[in-house]
């Protein structure tokens, strides 16, 4: 069965929470309707705000959706830009900075946590 969210239907904007510290995110789908992944969020970064370090249980992939920014993987930091997706292993530490003047927009993709 096909399942359609956007940043407007009610379920979405039921999940709003503070990201990391410096982002705002929305669940698009999670679990409830998920069967091998997690959940798909939308997150949204200010200028000169940034997604803080942290370290998740599961595998990622980050999606720039607009603005700039500077993205941290271990010890490796590239720049990033619309369009760029970036893996994150499980376990490794991560980090978004927001080096834009504008919104820095995100698809986060987590995979299940493995047993």
């Amino acid at each position: 069965m096909m399942i359609r969210r956007n940043l407007e239907h009610p379920e979405v904007k039921a999940t709003r929470y503070q990201a990391h510290g410096g982002g705002v995110a929305h669940m698009i789908l999670d679990t409830r309707y998920l069967q091998t992944l997690m959940f798909l969020a939308h997150a949204s970064v200010a200028p000169r705000k940034k997604l803080s370090s942290h370290v998740d249980p599961m595998e990622e992939i980050y999606i720039i959706q607009s603005g700039q920014g500077r993205m941290q993987v271990g010890d490796e930091v590239i720049d990033v830009v619309p369009g760029d997706a970036i893996h994150i292993p499980i376990g490794y530490f991560h980090e978004l900075i927001n080096t834009g003047k504008e919104e820095l927009t995100i698809l986060v993709v987590a995979g299940l946590i493995p047993n």
